[in-house]
């Protein structure tokens, strides 16, 4: 899925207007002076996977934020230089207060649902090693809900991790 965003308009080393040219298959801004191709790729998320008696611990989006006031998996994105599992247990205790211990990839899926920005999110499974719940950085509740009836969620990825744990 594209969209018609084009994130830069000069090339961002040696300022020249990039040109649409065809480029590994597809219509892409190049820098006709030094050759930069401006590749649009996905960025990566992480999320956390608390499950406890069929129940998941979920997080509502805080006011302000994207998709406030709807619940997710509590999750964020994998900084420039972070590893990944860093990143997800990063997130979950800025989200959630929680210290993790990361276990299997419970789910990979692309993220579609905004067209200004594709993700490719990543799903971990874990266990609770420290800390106390509490929501935190741009989550405002946290709690356990059925894996079945959950609130109003942010994003259709996790619907579908929640399908996939509901049969799994």
């Amino acid at each position: 899925m594209s969209t018609e965003r084009q994130e830069f308009a000069y090339c961002p080393y040696c300022a020249t207007p990039l040109a649409t040219c065809e480029c590994g298959g597809r219509p892409r801004p190049v820098c006709s002076a030094c050759g930069y191709v401006a590749y649009r790729n996905p960025t990566v998320g992480v999320a956390v996977v608390l499950t406890e008696g069929g129940r998941i611990l979920l997080g509502r989006r805080a006011a302000g934020s994207s998709y406030g006031g709807r619940w997710c998996i509590p999750c964020g994105h994998v900084e420039w230089d972070e590893d990944i599992r860093v990143a997800a247990r990063r997130e979950m205790e800025e989200e959630t207060g929680l210290v993790v211990e990361l276990g299997e990839i419970v789910a990979v899926h692309s993220n579609f649902h905004n067209p200004a920005q594709h993700a490719v999110g990543i799903w971990f499974g874990a266990t609770i090693i420290g800390g106390t719940l509490c929501a935190g950085d741009d989550l405002d509740r946290v709690g356990y809900y059925d894996l079945s009836s959950p609130p109003p969620l942010a994003f259709p990825t996790d619907q579908r991790v929640l399908e996939q744990l509901r049969v799994g």
